[in-house]
């Protein structure tokens, strides 16, 4: 590659890189520095301290925080399992199921939710919710978290299939594997980095959205993220902070877990 195709030697483009890094992460920045401020003022610093993370497990709140986080770790668990397994089973259709006319077409399909705005999925949910007459609760959240994650598991999964030649099925079934078997002993292995991958991806999807829950949600049912937004609404306390801190830290593992695992794969 020469210097002319390299953006890099792109007047200005270290600039820009350096401004866009500023803008994206010097507010998360900020919120976990001060999350460790002793004082009760979330602009004045005063010491180094662990007190606002020690109230957000004793403090007077910490009862609705740990429901709100049960809430949520148990929706993410069954909406990220159930939209991995669909995505899966529709990859396994669109890309496995041999020659069929409509294969762009159901691709487009998966991939919408994407492009639509989130607002948009969130009134449509809820009408549709209303229009059937379903409780809303923790089956709804469940429910929408779960068609709104698939296309988000469906990504890495697809992308690892089509980078998984064929050819490694058909050569076993030559060998008298069975399809399933094939699928099981070929496919499957092959594949668990991706469906992993997109496991880790819906989950911590599912795990930070507010405005989806905030439509569907029940009365009384919190998760983490609309906790917050109720305890902000009265004012932003030292404690929102240190929960948003240890929610991003879990945004970190989760992405670095990704990257280990397709990085380990790549290298085999």
């Amino acid at each position: 590659m020469t210097d002319a195709a390299d953006v890099r030697v792109y007047p200005g483009f270290k600039l820009i890189t350096i401004l866009c890094l500023i803008v994206l992460y010097a507010p998360l920045l900020i919120v976990a520095i001060y999350s460790f401020n002793a004082s009760t003022s979330i602009t004045n610093w005063d010491e180094f301290s662990l007190r606002w993370y020690a109230d957000v497990f004793v403090g007077p709140e910490s009862e609705k925080f740990k429901i709100a986080a049960w809430n949520s770790l148990f929706i993410a668990v069954i909406a990220a399992t159930s939209a991995t397994i669909i995505a899966f089973l529709a990859a396994m259709a669109i890309l496995r199921g041999g020659r069929f006319s409509y294969r762009a077409p159901s691709q487009a399909l998966i991939s919408l939710p994407l492009m639509v705005p989130e607002i948009v999925t969130a009134v449509a949910t809820l009408i549709f919710f209303n229009a059937i007459g379903f409780a809303r609760g923790h089956i709804t959240i469940v429910l929408a978290h779960m068609a709104f994650c698939i296309p988000f598991a469906y990504m890495p999964i697809a992308a690892r299939m089509q980078g998984v030649a064929e050819a490694y099925e058909l050569a076993a079934m030559d060998l008298y594997a069975t399809r399933f078997k094939a699928f099981r002993r070929i496919l499957l292995p092959l594949m668990a980095p991706g469906i992993l991958s997109g496991f880790l991806l819906a989950f911590i999807i599912s795990m930070d959205d507010f405005l989806i829950t905030n439509f569907v949600k029940g009365a009384g049912v919190e998760t983490l993220p609309t906790a917050i937004f109720g305890a902000v609404k009265q004012g932003i306390q030292p404690n929102i902070m240190a929960i948003s801190t240890m929610l991003l830290g879990l945004s970190v593992i989760v992405v670095t877990l990704s990257y280990v695992l397709n990085r380990y794969d790549n290298t085999r």
